[in-house]
């Protein structure tokens, strides 16, 4: 796993260094004079960070959207087994009526001492 994480930061380090180099065709101009040498880089680097820190703050709005969609759409998926084991197995109702019961007053007496 180590290597493997290894591999993909130089590969994403040389993608970097090559989106750097291959940044030639952006001109900025300042007083009339073009950009160039190490103000160049810099200005490539400046806008490779920003890029970075928004892709950053994108993905973590994405991950809470996913993961509450993906709440939502768990729910509704033993929402629906419930349902389907009940349709299925109907005489198990009288099992797991008292099971039920059971669950609840120690869930109940768990809670109470933890409070």
């Amino acid at each position: 796993m180590k290597k493997t994480v290894v591999v993909l930061v130089l590969l994403l380090a040389g993608l970097l260094a090559w989106g750097l180099l291959q940044a030639g065709n952006i001109s900025v101009t300042v007083n009339g004079l073009a950009l160039a040498g190490p103000m160049k880089a810099a200005l490539g680097v400046w806008g490779l960070i920003v890029a970075a820190v928004a892709l950053f703050c994108v993905a973590i709005l994405l991950a809470f959207v996913i993961a509450g969609v993906g709440l939502v759409v768990l729910g509704c998926l033993v929402l629906v087994g419930l349902i389907l084991a009940t349709v299925a197995f109907p005489f198990l109702l009288p099992l797991f009526l008292p099971l039920f019961i059971v669950w609840a007053f120690v869930a109940g007496i768990r809670h109470g001492k933890n409070s």
